[in-house]
């Protein structure tokens, strides 16, 4: 079995400005994993915030989707350099999340059913800038995309919108994820096409 999957059907140029250096169009959207995909119901996906002081918040299903909801349109860029154009989400925005959390924390560490985690620096999660999101052009999201609910971080390269989400840990200090680990950037802005350490 191959635990990456490559959808790729077409390259195009015409970005208007909107493509960041080294990355071509899809219109696909192409579906990358580093393992086999969660299959994760509703009613059984948990979310858990965890602060720097140990405190824990838990957020089920029905309380994910009972919170305002944000509709997004963004590009998206991958690390493997394909970028989609005017994607259509629809979520929790993280600011929503952590109304409510007492934090010092400047990091978090975010963790998905499967085991995969990947960090990034708070500021870039709040301000609107990222979404808990379970719909994807109108539709439930579906799980080769991170159903039931991914993380989306558009403005960083795709392999920080953790898909299958189900949680958060704010750190004091930054603490790499998997691909971090094995030796991809810390940070990961397309545009200053940060892919792996020492971009």
């Amino acid at each position: 079995m191959n635990i990456i999957t490559r959808g790729f059907r077409s390259r195009r140029r015409d970005d208007d400005g909107r493509l960041p250096p080294g990355q071509y169009l899809t219109d696909d959207f192409p579906v990358l994993s580093a393992g086999p995909t969660p299959h994760v119901p509703p009613d059984a996906w948990r979310f858990t915030i965890r602060t720097e002081t140990g405190v824990t918040h838990a957020l089920t299903w029905m309380d994910l989707t009972a919170l305002p909801a944000q509709d997004l349109t963004v590009d998206l860029h991958c690390v493997t350099r394909w970028s989609k154009l005017e994607t259509r989400w629809r979520g929790v925005s993280v600011d929503t999340l952590l109304e409510d959390v007492e934090t010092a924390a400047d990091f978090a560490l975010v963790h998905s059913y499967g085991g995969y985690t990947t960090n990034v620096p708070l500021e870039d999660l709040l301000d609107g800038q990222a979404l808990v999101a379970y719909e994807y052009d109108g539709e439930p999201l579906a799980a080769e995309h991170g159903g039931p609910a991914r993380l989306l971080v558009p403005h960083l390269y795709l392999w920080k919108s953790a898909k299958w989400v189900n949680g958060l840990d704010l750190l004091l200090q930054d603490e790499p994820g998997f691909w971090e680990q094995l030796g991809y950037h810390d940070y990961g802005d397309p545009w200053r096409e940060q892919r792996y350490q020492g971009d």
